[in-house]
């Protein structure tokens, strides 16, 4: 885990928050009131820590819910990665290999996200394009804090670009079997299966009738219900320092998703390199330092909030039309901050530069 991050941490837990740290972003959730039964439980999976936190469920409850999400978020971990050697990577394996129109048999459980991503993809003009697994792998962030880490050679970035991986690439015949037409296209998910994740255990946890709660997958959150009696208090980090730029309060079945460019980066040469890579030029994007999306879809949250962080200060508001997302902010290069109208009546600031402007969109529906 990040240093900055850890400390950010221990600032707001001497403060009286519970919060959570972020490979992307970092938020917090307002924890004033004591509750009559609480119950806790962290996961470590998709690379970063998942908190869980049921309010005024029972202690078997808790118990049978936390064995099952354990479970659950193990499997997502081992089969979702393309890290691991679970089912998407043999599913890329097979993609290289099979790309002359052979059918390649999709594991059950990878094919919602497959589908639900085909269509984020296309909604999102490929801004969200899980399809770039080999640049991914190119860039190696995992390794962001290495000493001598570097820059792939642009050579090699541009092998991986002009081929134009994508979902368009791909196809699902009536049999469920995928239809590969570029060996380049290597999928990972990890713009959407975060949250995908979390949809399903929330509803998990509504079939062992708990109506209070919420999963903080590193920062990410998505709620049920609500906090005693109140909404939930979500803080947004601000990406500059490590302190809350804005609050937001966030009802029953919202999720709150942040993309930024300060948790996976490194100098090199005097130049910052983060881990969100813009797919039409193979290197990180330029136009954004964070972008906070609100949706009641964890999933859609997900993709909406790298999507629009690529798509950039110039295209966000076609890309989030194009999307159904209508509560966005997002800071730019230069420190000042978007919203859409309704975003803005949602928010509140406590620490925004004073050099920042704000710029209220037109409405996106």
């Amino acid at each position: 885990m990040h240093t900055t991050t850890l400390n950010f941490i221990k600032k707001y837990l001497t403060a009286g928050y519970l919060t959570t740290a972020l490979v992307i972003s970092t938020s917090f959730i307002s924890a004033c009131e004591k509750q009559s039964q609480q119950y806790d439980y962290s996961i470590f999976a998709f690379g970063t820590l998942i908190d869980i936190t049921l309010y005024d469920a029972s202690k078997d409850q808790a118990e049978q819910a936390f064995t099952q999400l354990q479970l659950d978020f193990d499997q997502y971990h081992q089969h979702w990665s393309p890290w691991t050697n679970g089912d998407l990577a043999q599913l890329n394996k097979k993609i290289e290999q099979n790309f002359n129109g052979e059918a390649i048999p999709i594991p059950a459980h990878l094919l919602p996200i497959l589908k639900n991503s085909i269509e984020l993809s296309r909604q999102s003009e490929d801004y969200y394009n899980p399809a770039i697994g080999k640049l991914i792998n190119l860039w190696q962030f995992h390794k962001y804090q290495d000493e001598n880490i570097k820059p792939p050679e642009d050579e090699l970035i541009q092998n991986i670009v002009q081929q134009k991986p994508s979902l368009s690439d791909l196809r699902i015949n009536q049999k469920d079997e995928l239809i590969s037409q570029n060996p380049f296209v290597s999928l990972n998910f990890g713009a959407f299966a975060k949250g995908y994740a979390i949809e399903l255990e929330l509803k998990k946890l509504r079939k062992l009738n708990i109506q209070n709660a919420v999963i903080n997958a590193g920062g990410d959150l998505s709620v049920i219900g609500q906090h005693g009696d109140r909404a939930w208090n979500i803080g947004i980090r601000h990406p500059r320092d490590s302190n809350i730029l804005a609050s937001i309060e966030v009802k029953g079945n919202e999720s709150v998703f942040t993309s930024g460019d300060y948790e996976r980066f490194y100098i090199h040469q005097n130049k910052r390199f983060h881990h969100i890579l813009d797919p039409d030029t193979g290197y990180p994007t330029q136009d954004a330092q964070s972008v906070t999306v609100l949706h009641q879809d964890p999933g859609r949250a997900d993709a909406a909030a790298t999507a629009l962080f690529v798509a950039g200060s110039k295209n966000w508001q076609r890309v989030a039309k194009n999307m159904d997302i209508k509560h966005v902010m997002l800071i730019d290069a230069d420190g000042d901050i978007h919203l859409t109208p309704i975003m803005e009546k949602r928010i509140k600031f406590l620490n925004k530069s004073p050099t920042s402007r704000i710029i209220v969109s037109e409405e996106l529906y």
